[in-house]
């Protein structure tokens, strides 16, 4: 084939390289727009992985690339004045320009054709894509080729919200990649540091919107800002001056990242790679290694497949899930930077792993295996702070206390609706089921949400707190459960609102009844869909009396024994019918703005924190994200909520989102929520629950390390196995949970199994 690469780069070099060695007879020509030496970034991060890749391809250049190498395995976090460091990380890192004039002599002496000073224009692609048998465009972040047959291409570019100059220095921090953060007049600024050479370090210095428009950066030439940054940094760089090398670029420098995707990565006999296709954020260093390997990838299947077509469809298939993953740990390590702000007043200690774990590229285990002794001593701290000088476990079985109640750990059994009540009274289905797991090992076990009265049943198969029989049943639970394990209850009360008088879970999900259905209410005259009823909009006279429903079920709940209460404001039943503006439409004090659409929540919650005992704690479940944009209940407006509710003397907020609106989109993964629960609880201060997706000891732990929580649930794990705590607690090496004492047998056997490494089936 005649082939021409657009882009000079790591991309477009190494493609043309790969595509030499499968077939020498190709006739490649590289066109670059800048001059041979010209470069205008500083060094670059591969990891071992990707370095076995290249060997792999072409063992001379992976040789050539190898020699120059800088190699370091520590990370090191200079924050609050301490220096923290870890070790086991692996990196490597080379200069970018030694790494492109390696490629460029590969090139050469595989009969490359380099045309250096030779921009394009993009009214020379077309030509040029009749000229050639294959065009690959890796003509980098703004290509003008993705840009020229943008409509079929449809990239998506998110501009992120931090500013960032890329610079270098001579001060190298040879030690460990760096990261170091300091407090100045005009707010917070860090830096990403690592070395790339003998004497040379890449020092990129980031912050805030905010503060970069404080200091005026966008007002100074490149020397004025580098001034500033030296002055920032000074103690850190060893009296060596920090340096440009992108005099080419007016102003400052100073840019936002642009994250990159387009929906397709081919056209006719075109094709993109690099920055061109997809961007990941340089705090996960993983951009060189995206278009190195990509390389690798596409002049395979241009060998292999039976036409072009098949080659760059098997190629955006193979590629497009790997850029998807390291994208997905990009976005994360992206807001974290972006929202870094909230964890600067965390210990040194959870500080650096919550910088660690940004990603979810590294988890808790993982980081025992890089680093066992920093691990251990950051657990030791966690279990300090939780009050157990003493202990070495891991963070899920550190205590916690709220008012009066102990956990004896920090995982919960989540309520899951059973549907199994017979006119609201819970049956021998729910002793045996919550019993079970109480006896599981769990610190804290809800009951699924239990309703105020008859009418605020979801369905007819759910629990009531309005009966006398209903507290028998309850108590004799919370009798049982008490007696035979250190297990805490937590009742959950609600109301259906909207969502009520419908089928049960395994039948249709929030359908109305076939007959039978039973009146409804709701904040407003709004349906849960066009095949639901239209309920009520509540006047003053229903919301008294469902105040006092929620009152007398409480009150209930406390006599027949229950250490916590929840009052469940979420997943679109009536309290939550008031938060979200999707469903209330209320003109009235309870509508509009957040304060008035809380006002009849709070009240309710109020009236429960008074009828429930000081020594109890109160939680209440809220949904944090519509998932409808602006619309709905977003992020920002979920803390301003939590601030209410911590005025209201709610104890702990535990963090949902979604289900309240069927418009809903949300965006699925592991741990998917967590991130609400994290923010609420480094912004507010107040106690948090993770859940959603949640069903690793290893999240579990990485969670609560971090201080993205104080306790975790997990719903469906606890369906499948009762005794996940125990079971969970036997792999991780800890035989301190107390198991039932008629139990001691299966105990031991387990324990001596996990040693081993093996299970049981």
């Amino acid at each position: 084939m005649r082939i021409a690469c657009l882009g000079g780069g790591p991309a477009g070099l190494y493609f043309a390289i790969s595509m030499k060695l499968h077939d020498p007879s190709h006739e490649i020509v590289v066109l670059e727009r800048n001059r041979p030496d010209d470069t205008f970034g500083w060094g670059v991060v591969l990891s071992d992985e990707t370095l076995d890749n290249l060997a792999a391809n072409d063992t001379v250049s992976a040789a050539r690339i190898r020699e120059h190498f800088a190699y370091w395995d520590d990370i090191a976090v200079i924050h609050d004045g301490v220096k923290t460091v870890s070790t086991g990380h692996g990196f490597c890192g080379i200069g970018r320009h030694k790494l492109l004039v390696l490629l460029q002599q590969r090139a050469r002496e595989l009969g490359i054709e380099l045309r250096f000073e030779s921009d394009i224009p993009e009214a020379r692609i077309d030509e040029l894509s009749r000229e050639f048998d294959l065009v690959l465009a890796a003509d980098g972040l703004n290509s003008r080729t993705r840009q020229h047959y943008a409509s079929h291409f449809q990239p998506d570019i998110d501009v992120r919200a931090c500013k960032f100059v890329w610079l270098g220095t001579h001060q190298t921090f040879n030690d460990a990649f760096t990261f170091i953060f300091e407090k100045t007049e005009h707010g917070w600024v860090w830096a990403h540091a690592y070395q790339f050479d003998a004497d040379t370090a890449t020092f990129i210095v980031e912050c805030s919107e905010a503060t970069w428009q404080a200091f005026g950066f966008g007002e100074m030439s490149q020397q004025e800002s580098i001034a500033v940054c030296e002055r920032i940094f000074a103690r850190h760089l060893g009296g060596h001056a920090l340096m440009t090398n992108a005099h080419h670029i007016r102003g400052s420098a100073w840019i936002n990242f642009p994250r990159v995707l387009c929906e397709r990565w081919s056209v006719d006999n075109v094709v993109l790679m690099g920055d061109a296709a997809a961007t990941a954020h340089f705090s996960i260093g993983s951009g060189t290694k995206l278009a190195l390997e990509s390389a690798i990838a596409l002049a395979a299947y241009l060998h292999s497949e039976p036409d072009m077509a098949s080659a760059f469809s098997r190629y955006e298939e193979e590629r497009r899930t790997e850029v998807l993953r390291l994208q997905s740990a990009a976005r994360n390590s992206t807001e974290w930077f972006e929202q870094v702000e909230r964890y600067l007043d965390l210990d040194p200690v959870q500080f650096n792993y919550s910088l660690l774990t940004r990603s979810q590229r590294i988890s808790h285990e993982n980081l025992r295996l890089r680093d066992p002794a920093w691990l251990e001593s950051a657990e030791r701290w966690f279990q300090a702070q939780a009050g157990n000088p003493e202990s070495d476990r891991a963070p899920m079985f550190a205590p916690f206390t709220l008012r009066g109640m102990t956990l004896s750990n920090r995982i919960v059994v989540s309520p899951m609706a059973q549907y199994k009540a017979v006119d609201g009274r819970p049956t021998d289905w729910h002793f045996v089921h919550y019993a079970e797991r109480a006896k599981g090992g769990a610190g804290l076990v809800y009951i699924e949400m239990t309703c105020v009265s008859p009418e605020g049943r979801i369905t007819p198969g759910c629990p009531g707190f309005y009966a006398p029989e209903h507290e028998v049943a309850w108590k004799q639970l919370c009798d049982f459960v008490h007696a035979e394990t250190p297990a805490k209850l937590c009742a959950q009360i609600g109301h259906s609102g909207p969502k009520g008088s419908t089928q049960l879970g395994w039948q249709e999900m929030d359908a109305p009844l076939p007959e039978g259905n039973w009146p409804i209410l709701a904040a407003s005259a709004v349906p849960w869909s066009e095949r639901n009823q239209i309920p009520k909009a509540m006047d003053r006279a229903d919301m008294d009396r469902v105040r006092e429903e929620f009152v007398a079920a409480a009150t209930m709940a406390d006599r027949a024994g229950f250490d916590m209460i929840e009052v469940h404001a979420a997943h679109g039943y009536l309290l939550s019918s008031f938060i979200t503006p999707l469903t209330n439409r209320r003109e009235d004090e309870y509508g509009g703005s957040l304060e008035n659409r809380m006002r009849y929540p709070l009240e309710v919650i109020r009236a429960v924190r008074q009828a429930w005992p000081d020594h109890k704690p109160l939680s209440v479940r809220i949904s944090a994200n519509d998932w409808v944009g602006d619309e709905g209940v977003i992020p920002d407006e979920a803390v301003a909520i939590a601030r209410l509710l911590q005025a209201a003397e709610v104890d702990i907020v535990d963090v949902s989102a979604g289900q309240t609106s069927t418009r809903a989109r949300p965006v699925y993964g592991r741990m998917f929520q967590t991130p609400f629960s994290d923010r609420i609880r480094n912004e507010t201060g107040i106690a948090t629950m993770a859940v959603g997706n949640i069903y690793q000891a290893d999240h579990v732990n990485s969670i609560l390390m971090a201080g993205r929580a104080d306790l975790v649930c997990l719903a469906r794990p606890h369906l499948a196995d009762p005794y996940w705590t125990l079971h969970a607690a036997a792999g991780l090496g800890d035989s301190q949970c107390d198991w039932p004492q008629p139990y001691g047998p299966g105990r031991d056997q387990l324990q001596r199994l996990a040693e081993r490494g093996e299970g049981w089936t």
